[in-house]
This record gives C-alpha cells, sequence and structure tokens, in this order.
C-alpha cells in the first residue's frame, strides 16, 4: 500500500485538501490530532471512516 492507495486529492472533494482515500476526512487533521496530545486512537474514534492501519500507513509508511 503507498500513498496513492491512502490519500486523494480531488478538486471537487474539500477544495483539493489531500484526504484519506474514500473520505472527506483531511490527512491534516491526523497531524493536528497528534500536535495536540491525542492519539492516533482518538482520532480513528473521532473519524471512524480512517482505520487505525491507515493513519499508520500515512505516519510510518507501508513498513508498519
Amino acid at each position: 500500500m503507498n500513498s496513492s492507495d491512502l490519500i486523494t486529492v480531488d478538486p471537487g472533494i474539500l477544495g483539493g485538501s489531500p484526504v484519506f482515500k474514500g473520505t472527506r476526512v483531511p490527512v491534516k487533521s491526523l497531524f493536528e490530532y497528534l500536535e495536540r496530545g491525542y492519539t492516533v486512537e482518538k482520532f480513528v474514534e473521532c473519524f471512524p471512516s480512517v482505520t487505525k492501519e491507515m493513519a499508520d500507513k500515512v505516519l510510518f509508511g507501508s513498513g508498519s
């Protein structure tokens, strides 16, 4: 799984902001949550359309 399997950019979805593929959840939201001290688990709890695997792979790459 590479980044094109996880992230999509479409002008018709949130004005072209990178989002998790198949969702309307901006990738930057994950980083904002982490910057505020939340865990990945809390992020996926708040955004159930994003799986922990998807979040981990965005953060750590395909080797996680």
